[in-house]
C-alpha cells in the first residue's frame, strides 16, 4: 500500500469526546489520501476506545507517551507520520468535508512549505462557544492578527489548523516551544529560513474552544504570555497591535481613577468602551446572524481582551 499524502497529527490530553467528533468529521472527507496520528499526551482519561472505534474507518495510528505539552507531542507524531505533508489539528476541532480537497487544489496551484487556515464557530456548538469563536476571529479584537485575515500583518499559521511539507519539518525540526505560542514561533522561524509560508483562506476548521468564560480567560491569558516568549526568541515579533489588549485592560482598570481626577475625561473614557462593546454586539449579530451569540459576544470579548492583556503584561514584566 502506498504512503498517504497527508498525515494528520492530533495531540490529545483527557479529551476523548472531542477526539471522537474530530475523527467523525475526518470520516466525511471528500479527499481520502491521508492518515491520522493520534498522540495521547499522558492522559488519565484516554482516547483508546475512540481509536479502536475508528481504526476500521480511518487509517490511524495511536500512541501513548508521558505528558510533555503539545509542542513535543506534535514532534513525536511527526516522527511517526508517513505522509508527504504533515497537518496539525487541535483535538477540539471539527473539519469540514472539503478541507483536504481545498488544500490539495491550493498547493497544486500555489505551492507552500507551511500553511494555515482560519477557524470559526459551528451552529452545533453551544451559544457561548460560538460567541468565543466570534471573538477569536473578529477584526475588532485580536482576531485580525491571528490568521484569518490577509491584510493585518504577516500571516502566521496556528496549530489548530496548520500544515507543512516533510521538507519544511526536516529543515525546521518542528516545534521548539513546549507550549504557549509554539505555533507562532515555528511560523516565524520557518519564514526566516526562507520557507514559503501562507494562508489557505477557504480551508477553515470549526474550533470549539472552551466550555466556560473562566477556562477561556485562562486560555487567552496563555496566548498573551506566549506572544512575549516569542518576542524574546525573535526580535521584532511583538508589534504595536499586540499591545492593544494590554492597553484595553489598563484603560478599563484606570476608569475610576481618571473619573476622580477629571469626571469629564472619565466619562469620555467610559463612553469609548461602551461604544466599542456596542460595535462588537452589532458586528457579531451581522456576522453570526444569532442575537444570543451576539449578546454573549460582549462578555466573551471582554474576557478575551482582558485575559490576553493580563497574560501579556505578566510575562512582559517577568524575568522568566
Amino acid at each position: 500500500m502506498s504512503s498517504p499524502k497527508y498525515s494528520v497529527i492530533v495531540p490529545v490530553y483527557n479529551r476523548p469526546g472531542e477526539v471522537e467528533e474530530l475523527l467523525a468529521s475526518l470520516c466525511l472527507q471528500t479527499y481520502t489520501n491521508f492518515e491520522v496520528v493520534l498522540v495521547e499526551d499522558g492522559s488519565s482519561v484516554t482516547s483508546q476506545s475512540v481509536y479502536e472505534k475508528y481504526s476500521s474507518k480511518l487509517s490511524i495510528q495511536y500512541f501513548f507517551k508521558p505528558n510533555s505539552g503539545p509542542g513535543p507531542s506534535r514532534n513525536f507524531g511527526f516522527s511517526k507520520a508517513k505522509g508527504d505533508y504533515l497537518v496539525v489539528f487541535d483535538s477540539d476541532c471539527v473539519i469540514p468535508p472539503d478541507y483536504f480537497m481545498l488544500v490539495e487544489r491550493h498547493l497544486a496551484a500555489n505551492p507552500l512549505d507551511v500553511w494555515g487556515g482560519p477557524d470559526r464557530g459551528h451552529g452545533d456548538f453551544t451559544v457561548l462557544q460560538q460567541a468565543m469563536a466570534y471573538s477569536m476571529s473578529s477584526v475588532l479584537t485580536t482576531g485580525g492578527i491571528r490568521g484569518g485575515k490577509k491584510s493585518i500583518g504577516s500571516f502566521q499559521p496556528r496549530s489548530f489548523n496548520m500544515g507543512m511539507s516533510r521538507n519544511a519539518y526536516e529543515k525546521t525540526g518542528g516545534f521548539k516551544f513546549d507550549r504557549y505560542a509554539e505555533d507562532i514561533e515555528l511560523s516565524i522561524r520557518a519564514s526566516k529560513m526562507g520557507l514559503k509560508v501562507g494562508l489557505i483562506a477557504p480551508a477553515f476548521v470549526y474550533h470549539k474552544r472552551r466550555a466556560t468564560l473562566q477556562q477561556f480567560f485562562n486560555q487567552v491569558s496563555n496566548f498573551g504570555k506566549g506572544r512575549v516568549h516569542v518576542g524574546r526568541a525573535h526580535e521584532g515579533a511583538i508589534k504595536l497591535t499586540h499591545f492593544f489588549p494590554a492597553f484595553f485592560l489598563l484603560g478599563l482598570l484606570f476608569i475610576p481613577i481618571v473619573a476622580i481626577v477629571s469626571p469629564v475625561l472619565g466619562l469620555a473614557l467610559l463612553t469609548g468602551y461602551i461604544v466599542y462593546l456596542v460595535a462588537v454586539l452589532f458586528d457579531a449579530w451581522r456576522t453570526v446572524k444569532d442575537l444570543r451569540v451576539a449578546i454573549l459576544a460582549v462578555p466573551s470579548v471582554l474576557v478575551q481582551m482582558t485575559g490576553y492583556g493580563s497574560g501579556f503584561l505578566k510575562a512582559l514584566f517577568s524575568k522568566q
